[in-house]
């Protein structure tokens, strides 16, 4: 029996990766485990793939539908992806190949909240789960399972698919047991009850998943990396929005609206919110805690230097370098790091309570403040909403980060209506670029715009917006509560498509 794996039940399951795909049907849904890179099925995958293409190249039609808890990576998605074997694809993806797939209509791409996934697939808008591959670090007696790097939708999957499929990852530190809590107390309406966390560190769950061991139809171990993703290094334009943000909160904070200690932080990924963290690390805050989705390089730098007291999450999302300082240091980090479904972790019940600080980027905004966060020229999936929307709606206090111009200056973030609207203008506090910050809470629409223009937009293009602005009040004197001129709205969009450049 392997050390990995002591449940007597579920030792006698252990097989092949290749046995254990035959499980998996054309028409069938499947689960996977996996969000941002993090805890993903390593063996599964590949397997699948090789089965699809042998259907195919018998003529026979093999496709699936695929839902993770977020992102996974070329070895998972990418390979599916290749086989031209998804139909399709739930509730965010980052994966080159799949996001082409997507754009081109192969695959239908349900791009949804992370908080809502769970509950959509109890209430059974996505169709009935047939098999769920979960990867972990340990199996143990009784069907109770040490998760891995990431927990995302991975109860709900084991909860509510026909056949299971377990992988074992010996890659993963035996140690991470006790890294999770796990809260098996949610329930639909109208048996719903208040999910009694008030302290982004409180443990209201288990430090195991469950499975019923008969739905187990395979165990494959494995031995295999996350995707470790190396974030491009702070340049100055993340370093200016990094500055930006932490003398905004120094304002707040004199101003008597949060705590020296500032509110618990979520922070997405990317270089700009690892710059934002590495200027809360260089600054006087202390004593901070973190409730978000993805544990990032930055956030280990702050947990080390003492900066960041503790951090709840769903998933890691570490470099390489990152990887093994964790790994090195598991102990240290125990008790300070909180891994939980994406479910809690996104629940907006808990960010309102909480009073969430989010910090997310975005594509573009417009005059007003309606945020475009997931479609590139209003039509083409970049990854997702994610879980931007979860926290800006809910959020105490929400930022949303981009440089100014996109595209060596062709494009410009500030524009005079987005192609497409993620977060409203009432969703959207502040605005930050390297030029400046835009604070629009209790602003008229108009206020924004003269906000946003002046502080926002990279001077080039502030003349032009200032322009379009200026004419629309005039030729729309009725309508001057938020004045478009509608046959230009899209127009730096159309003249980007046509020229290459806004």
């Amino acid at each position: 029996m392997s050390a990995r794996i002591t449940c007597p039940v579920l030792s006698t399951r252990v097989t092949s990766a290749e046995d254990a795909a035959s499980h998996i049907h054309h028409g069938d849904n499947v689960g996977f485990s996996g969000f941002t890179g993090a805890g993903y099925p390593k063996a599964t995958p590949a397997a699948l793939h090789d089965q699809i293409v042998a259907a195919h190249d018998r003529g026979d039609e093999f496709r699936i539908g695929l839902w993770t808890g977020a992102s996974t990576a070329p070895d998972a998605d990418g390979v599916l992806a290749e086989a031209h074997g998804v139909s399709s694809r739930l509730p965010y993806n980052s994966d080159p190949v799949m996001r082409r797939l997507i754009n081109t209509g192969e695959v239908d791409y349900i791009d949804a909240h992370l908080s809502h996934s769970a509950q959509h697939m109890w209430f059974g808008f996505y169709g009935n789960l047939d098999v769920a591959v979960i990867e972990v670090t340990a199996v143990l007696p009784g069907g109770l399972l040490v998760p891995s790097g990431s927990v995302g939708n991975n109860k709900t999957w084991l909860d509510q698919a026909d056949r299971v499929i377990l992988e074992v990852n010996h890659w993963q530190p035996r140690e991470l047991e006790g890294f999770h809590d796990i809260y098996y107390g949610t329930a639909l309406p109208p048996m719903r009850q208040p999910i009694p966390l008030t302290d982004p560190m409180q443990r209201i769950g288990e430090p195991y998943l469950r499975v019923d061991p008969a739905k187990v139809v395979a165990v494959v171990e494995t031995d295999r990396p996350d995707r470790n993703t190396p974030f491009a290094p702070s340049d100055a334009t993340s370093a200016a929005i990094a500055e930006h943000v932490v003398d905004f909160l120094r304002h707040e904070v004199s101003a008597g609206r949060m705590p020296p200690g500032l509110l618990p932080l979520q922070s997405g990924v990317g270089n700009v919110a690892n710059a934002v963290l590495a200027g809360l690390d260089g600054s006087e805050f202390t004593d901070l805690v973190a409730f978000t989705e993805v544990i990032q390089d930055g956030m280990l730098d702050l947990l080390d230097s003492g900066t960041l007291r503790a951090a709840s999450a769903t998933s890691f999302g570490l470099s390489e370098i990152g990887v093994r300082r964790f790994m090195d240091h598991i102990d240290a980090y125990k008790g300070r790091i909180l891994l939980r479904s994406e479910e809690i972790s996104n629940h907006p019940e808990l960010v309102r309570r909480l009073g969430i600080i989010a910090m997310n980027g975005m594509l573009e905004a417009d005059l007003y403040g309606n945020v475009n966060s997931t479609h590139v020229m209003g039509s083409a999936i970049m990854n997702g909403i994610g879980g931007s929307g979860d926290f800006a709606r809910n959020a105490f206090l929400n930022f949303f980060l981009t440089p100014s111009t996109a595209k060596n200056g062709a494009i410009s973030a500030i524009v005079p209506m987005v192609s497409h609207v993620d977060h409203t203008e009432h969703d959207v506090q502040v605005i930050v670029t390297e030029h400046g910050i835009a604070d629009l809470r209790g602003s008229s629409p108009n206020d924004r715009a003269v906000k946003i223009i002046e502080r926002c937009a990279d001077p080039r293009f502030r003349p032009a917006l200032q322009d379009y602005l200026d004419r629309a009040r005039a030729e729309r004197p009725e309508a001057r509560h938020t004045p478009h001129l509608l046959d230009e709205a899209l127009s730096w969009h159309q003249r980007y498509l046509d020229t290459g450049s806004m």
